[in-house]
């Protein structure tokens, strides 16, 4: 999670109306966040995840009562509040590749979670953890953002999809049936992790509203958008030039640190406030170009592995591996296939 990555004040505002429809005050809701409600309905304002975070520590203030919470924010975060985030989701051609995208520029939306896709047998499964969340967000944010899952899928089928079953590692509340109204069945609490599971077969149906060229254009977009917002954050963002500056001979942690006139204990220190580190920042660098290169570059896997400063062939195709759960050639096939496809 990237807590001063900057976002759209939509999120803000769909949280700030929840709270209205409770009878909470907008000046309650934002209290210690510096905003108001004209300045996020001003075009072009942006906030950051922590801003975000204190209006939903506002609300479980202020609604302890509702115990719920976190289910009804996520179903008030539709397609078009996420902008060109959802347009990309909408225009491709199947879930799969919906799933792939989404997931890929996840940092474009109003998740706290971190949100992993896992494909096991004939079961496809979301699964969301909370690494960095303050503790008192936790349920709410897995609450939130796995009804919003639900929400999207929906919105993207543009019909009801059957959830196979689904986990909550929280203790169950004394009213499950929100939980069942959400997702269609009695979710298992007390779980060993987070997971919405549905049949891996939907994975390949097609999108009502799938378009190749919009598309393209939208993943573009966010390619672009992601990559402003994440040039611009901190410690972080200085390490990310620094990295891009000379992606064929990266400097190490060493050599960054000297280039920013700090020491290497600070650079970590720095770092780990920002929720990464030196080695996370050099991959997530890397993990772009490299799907640049091969997609849009029209690199080869021995060129990509060249250009990103990896000596020997298997360190990037491991690497690439880790990074899409798949090697560097079957991802290519696959993503020219989905830009084939009309």
């Amino acid at each position: 999670m990237e807590w001063d990555v900057p976002r759209t004040a939509n999120g803000a505002l769909v949280l700030v109306d929840l709270g209205a429809d409770h009878g909470v005050a907008a000046e309650t809701a934002l209290r210690g966040t510096g905003l108001n409600v004209d300045l996020l309905r001003s075009a072009d304002v942006e906030v950051t995840p922590r801003q975000e975070a204190k209006v939903v520590a506002n609300l479980l203030d202020a609604l302890p009562h509702v115990e719920d919470l976190g289910l009804r924010a996520g179903l008030r975060y539709h397609l078009t509040t996420y902008g060109i985030w959802g347009f990309a989701l909408i225009s491709s051609p199947t879930l799969r590749s919906a799933i792939e995208v989404g997931l890929r520029f996840l940092d474009l939306t109003f998740a706290f979670s971190r949100i992993q896709g896992r494909l096991v047998n004939d079961e496809f499964r979301f699964v969301l953890d909370t690494p960095g969340v303050p503790a008192g967000l936790q349920r709410f944010t897995i609450e939130r953002d796995a009804s919003n899952i639900q929400l999207l899928q929906q919105e993207v089928f543009a019909a009801t999809i059957p959830i196979r079953r689904v986990t909550f590692a929280f203790p169950a509340p004394a009213d499950v049936a929100p939980f069942v109204r959400t997702f269609g069945v009695v979710p298992q609490f007390d779980a060993d992790e987070n997971v919405i599971a549905y049949d891996a077969t939907l994975l390949d149906a097609p999108l009502p509203q799938a378009n190749a060229n919009t598309a393209a254009f939208a993943q573009a977009q966010c390619r672009e958008l992601l990559e402003r917002r994440m040039a611009r954050v901190g410690l972080s963002g200085q390490v990310r030039d620094l990295i891009l500056a000379s992606p064929s001979d990266p400097p190490d942690a060493e050599q960054v640190a000297r280039a920013l006139r700090l020491s290497s204990r600070t650079l970590r220190e720095r770092l780990a406030a920002e929720g990464t580190s030196f080695r996370a920042l050099l991959d997530e660098v890397r993990e772009r170009l490299a799907e640049e290169m091969l997609i849009v570059g029209g690199l080869t896997v021995a060129q990509t592995a060249e250009r990103l400063g990896y000596v020997e062939l298997s360190s990037f195709s491991q690497a690439f591996r880790r990074w899409k759960g798949m090697g560097p050639r079957d991802y290519r096939a696959r993503q020219l296939a989905v830009g084939r496809q009309p």
